[in-house]
């Protein structure tokens, strides 16, 4: 489904907004990348999104309807996951404990919890093999991979992921990417902020770019090929 930021001013005191007449569209099915300085505002398009921060102008759009103003616990309903930036797996629970609570508006429908329990342990063997381990007790990228698979128990249509390769090694950061290219390939429509500019380059079909909390410069990844360079020396 399509995902649409129009025209949006935000912030976290309504006198200093960080975003100014920001618009994004991530296409259905697509991988839309969001790049950008220190302090562009990234991270703060995500959470205005998903209803963390409440727009002061403009309006937010998903599959054509206004989702401006709803809370956090309303969008997964919608069909729209979020990976917050940084971990959020709960480290004493098991790694099962951990999935489960991606399913908890399923969570009264044991049948249904159990069905999607199985398709992510399909995908994800890695997970199978220690899903009564403590999440605490998986690697770094074991962590990751189940932030990942956690926001696919309920099959939203849309996910928001923030800083995927943060605090990770970089050996670890291509096994990452990979997992967010198979999602895209079973037909999620992701928008996707991050530092790895190159990596984020490579993956995805098109590119945003802020600066100063407005937008700086936008198009398809083949665009930036020859471009991100001077893009990225205007930002220091």
């Amino acid at each position: 489904m399509t995902l649409e930021v129009k025209n949006v001013t935000s912030g976290y005191v309504k006198e200093v907004p960080i975003l100014t007449n920001v618009n994004v569209v991530a296409n259905e099915g697509s991988l839309t990348g969001i790049i950008g300085p220190n302090g562009a505002g990234k991270s703060t398009l995500l959470k205005t999104i998903y209803g963390y921060l409440k727009p002061s102008v403009g309006d937010v759009f998903h599959d054509g309807k206004s989702i401006r103003g709803l809370k956090p616990d309303q969008m997964l309903g919608l069909g729209i996951a979020h990976l917050i930036q940084g971990h959020s797996v709960f480290p004493a629970m098991t790694v099962e404990e951990n999935l489960e609570l991606g399913g908890w508006i399923i969570k009264k429908d044991r049948k249904a919890l159990d069905v999607a329990l199985d398709e992510v342990y399909q995908r994800y063997p890695v997970l199978k093999n220690k899903c009564k381990m403590t999440a605490g007790a998986l690697s770094g990228g074991e962590q990751r991979t189940l932030e990942i698979a956690r926001l696919t128990m309920t099959h939203p249509r849309t996910i928001l992921i923030d800083e995927p390769s943060v605090g990770l090694m970089p050996k670890l950061v291509d096994s990452v990417y990979e997992e967010i290219v198979k999602l895209k390939e079973l037909g999620y429509t992701i928008l996707m902020v991050d530092q790895k500019v190159h990596k984020c380059l490579d993956v995805v079909d098109y590119i945003y770019v802020l600066r100063l909390g407005q937008n700086s410069h936008h198009g398809p990844r083949a665009d930036f090929v020859d471009t991100i360079e001077d893009i990225i020396k205007e930002w220091i």
